[in-house]
């Protein structure tokens, strides 16, 4: 008796055959996979099958393939960096506050002013869990701050901070008032025409000669405002995009009906703007969460830096690759989550707008 199964695996396998070798681009393509997957093999084997994953020794891991061991020893370091070790309990909780801001900040549901509430008690509970100085809690400057928790409060806050002035540099472009709209022009175009890295420098070495003698900014907070002046003009054009894909008969609806300017504003043309601009949205804030390991250069002890100075250990024999390949496996399950939202976002606004 036939076996019925017997044409649908023929079909299956004739499927298969059509798409990886039905023309000569699928040819190529396929050879070109295979060619990568074999030229993996080798860094395969060397991160997983001949990798050290415990040694009894830093000596051991002179021969063969990676050194996860490293890891596993200097983790604290890189996660927290000069933090004291007694107090890295803190930074822990300030991790874990992030986690449960972002989360929150996930639902369209909590987005309003008791989300921006929750974000302010969050920001200030972190702050002094990091900085102390407080009957139970030792102080902590922050030249002793590092690793993960840096990294975090730096591209949160940066974003966080440079958003409603982006708002407003966006407003200000495309408005009718000359001054607004020149100044806000001359700062987006002399921010967007420097390198980041001289807006930290920038910020590091001459923002203290601009402030009064009794004024000090640690290297911390300097930092912070260098990457918030960066992320503001680049989010700025961003909006401005949305901004200019409105329909213009919305505005002139809502002046004619007498609603005020900022609740047009807020209630009608930023929440269609901004639903606009969230793919290049999403992408200012990858671009600003990775922009965040540049700070290494002006000295301030992020992840990278932690990363970085405990590959110097004289016992083990050069784990840099490994310590790097771990920061960046951080690196990208931040940035992929940023990304995986901003699909769900879209997918939700889409299916509102077609019901």
């Amino acid at each position: 008796m036939a076996n019925p199964n017997i044409p649908a695996k023929r079909s299956a396998i004739h499927r298969l055959f059509t798409l990886l070798f039905g023309d000569w681009l699928s040819v190529l393509l396929t050879v070109l996979s295979l060619g990568i997957v074999i030229g993996l093999v080798p860094a395969f084997n060397w991160a997983v099958l001949d990798a050290h994953w415990t040694v009894a020794s830093p000596g051991e891991c002179r021969a063969g393939g990676a050194c996860w061991a490293f890891i596993s020893a200097k983790l604290n370091f890189i996660l927290f960096g000069l933090y004291p070790p007694e107090e890295q309990w803190r930074a822990i909780i300030v991790v874990i506050v992030i986690v449960m801001l972002v989360l929150a900040t996930l639902s369209p549901k909590m987005w309003g002013g008791r989300l921006l509430v929750l974000w302010a008690a969050g920001i200030a509970v972190m702050l002094v869990l990091m900085n102390g100085g407080i009957p139970g809690l030792a102080y902590v400057p922050t030249s002793k701050w590092g690793g993960l928790p840096v990294t975090l409060l730096l591209a949160v806050l940066s974003l966080g901070l440079a958003f409603p002035f982006a708002i407003v540099l966006a407003l200000g472009r495309r408005g009718s008032l000359p001054v607004m709209r020149n100044v806000s022009i001359f700062i987006i175009e002399i921010v967007r025409g420097l390198p980041l890295v001289g807006l930290l420098f920038v910020a590091a070495i001459l923002l203290p000669l601009f402030l009064p003698p009794d004024w000090t900014i640690d290297k911390l907070g300097r930092t912070l405002a260098a990457l918030t002046v960066f992320a503001a003009a680049y989010l700025a054009e961003v909006i401005r995009g949305g901004l200019q894909g409105l329909p213009s008969g919305q505005i002139e609806a809502s002046q004619a009906l007498g609603i005020p300017y900022w609740k047009m504003v807020w209630h009608i043309v930023l929440p269609q703007a901004i639903q606009k601009v969230i793919p290049p949205l999403t992408n200012t804030a990858i671009v600003m969460v990775k922009n965040t390991a540049l700070v290494l250069i002006v000295g301030v002890f992020d992840m990278l830096s932690a990363a970085r100075s405990a590959a110097t250990d004289p016992a083990w024999p050069g784990p840099s690759t490994e310590a790097y390949l771990f920061v960046a496996g951080i690196y990208f399950v931040i940035c992929y989550g940023i990304a995986a939202y901003s699909r769900h976002l879209e997918a939700g606004i889409n299916s509102r707008n077609h019901s």
